[in-house]
């Protein structure tokens, strides 16, 4: 069995911690039984694990996120890089044929896709290698996950299955409903549609040659920015006819908005800041270095970060998406495969950022054509390679980068900078990236 989990959305009720490139599942606000910080995406990764140690994971996601994975999951994970946004169908598609034709995955393999942030317990990944005996030992297309309601939402789809047994087949889809018809679906023993869908690595082959216009991998990669925009429900799931649903019962929540989030956090408080002792139900998420002060407060969320600050009715902040979206605002924080960096100020013709590399990690070696940048180093100790010219670095050390000269820093501990990009119109796009051997550095700290 190989599971592929879909990581490709921006998160945007969750702002302001969340953007198109920290989306809501790498951000850390869970705590692990040893109290350390992990966030959705570390969670469900460790509970696939537990439950099964050997199974291999593939994570779907948007070039944007990859950095973030790495530097949360390490660079052993399988990952299938979708060039632009596609949809699920697109992004099922060129995981599965990335398993395929790259995996060298059999054709007989059952393939079991989920969300990447649905909020469960490990019975929920258990209930997989029921979905695959559904896949393997009967003659089934397609397995879907149903959860059963415990309220009549208007947030889900919902599966109409033709009887209450654990395993049944599938009458119909319904779209988001009201809260009436959601009630009327329920009472007919409607499920929740989970977007957990298992199947032969076969049949999603056989649905994206005959779907798509594409040779292989390579091709489908390279031209997947024509593909047409489709979800899998409405592409495969709703016009499959030999299609079952398995019936689960355990513990699920979508963590999509602050509302649900914090229903599932173990502190009321993250970051600076105080509640007295007439707040209520009020949680504080805060990632400026400043204090918040919350009194009299019931039933809110205040959330900050360098891109803004909400604070909300948690009931109200389901309803935040449009207000984001009409937000022009500077990415002031990203996670990359090496570290991470925070943007402190910026204006038309500079941004300041604080830098942080993780130990024995390396930036690319490349060169910009329309900034200088200027570091200066905070803490630790490292090399910055310029025009293959190695600098040492420590605390005070400030090196001086004009643009087109190549550059790269390697971090010996862990590694904080203050950078200062300087030019017109400056973007995260001006950038040439060229090879370098960092081994042999790295190496000669072991030694």
């Amino acid at each position: 069995m190989n599971i592929i989990l879909l990581s490709g959305g921006s998160g945007r009720r969750l702002w302001p911690l969340s953007n198109d490139i920290r989306s809501k599942q790498f951000i850390k606000l869970f705590k692990t039984e040893q109290s350390e910080s992990e966030s959705m995406i570390q969670r469900i990764y460790r509970q696939i694990k537990h439950v099964d140690e050997g199974v291999e994971i593939t994570i779907a996601t948007s070039k944007s996120q990859v950095s973030s994975i790495i530097n949360q999951l390490g660079d052993n994970i399988g990952i299938s890089v979708e060039p632009c946004r596609r949809d699920t169908f697109p992004a099922i598609a060129l995981a599965g044929m990335y398993l395929h034709d790259i995996k060298n995955v059999a054709g007989d393999e059952t393939i079991v896709v989920c969300p990447v942030d649905p909020y469960v317990n490990d019975e929920y990944f258990e209930s997989f290698r029921e979905l695959d005996k559904i896949v393997q030992n009967t003659n089934t297309n397609l397995a879907l996950m149903g959860i059963e309601p415990t309220y009549p939402s208007e947030k889900y789809g919902y599966i109409i299955p033709k009887s209450r047994d654990e395993f049944s087949d599938v009458e119909t889809f319904k779209e988001k409903p009201d809260v009436q018809t959601a009630q009327i679906y329920i009472n007919k023993g409607a499920l929740w549609n989970s977007g957990v869908f298992a199947f032969k690595l076969k049949y999603i082959v056989d649905k994206a040659h005959q779907l798509l216009d594409f040779k292989d991998y390579e091709d489908l990669y390279h031209n997947y920015e024509i593909q047409e925009k489709i979800s899998f429900d409405y592409a495969v799931a709703e016009k499959e006819n030999n299609i079952k649903v398995m019936r689960f019962v355990g513990k699920w929540k979508d963590l999509g908005t602050w509302n649900t989030l914090t229903e599932e956090m173990s502190d009321q408080i993250i970051g600076k800041g105080i509640l007295n002792e007439t707040c209520k139900n009020t949680h504080i998420i805060n990632e400026l270095n400043i204090p918040i002060l919350c009194m009299g407060l019931k039933d809110i969320v205040v959330a900050a970060s360098n891109e803004g600050i909400l604070v909300s009715k948690k009931e109200q902040s389901s309803y935040i998406k449009p207000f984001v979206d009409s937000i022009d605002q500077q990415i002031m924080f990203a996670e990359k495969s090496w570290g991470y960096y925070r943007v402190i100020d910026y204006t038309s013709e500079s941004i300041t950022i604080r830098v942080t590399l993780n130990k024995n990690c390396n930036m690319n070696y490349h060169s910009h054509e329309c900034r200088d940048e200027v570091w200066t180093v905070v803490s630790g100790e490292g090399i910055a390679v310029i025009d293959s010219k190695k600098i040492a670095l420590r605390p005070g050390t400030v090196v001086e980068l004009p643009c087109f000269c190549k550059h790269t820093v390697i971090a010996k501990t862990k590694l904080e900078m203050i950078e200062i990009q300087m030019g017109q119109g400056i973007t995260v796009h001006d950038k040439i990236k060229y090879e370098y051997d960092y081994d042999k550095i790295i190496h000669g700290w072991g030694k």
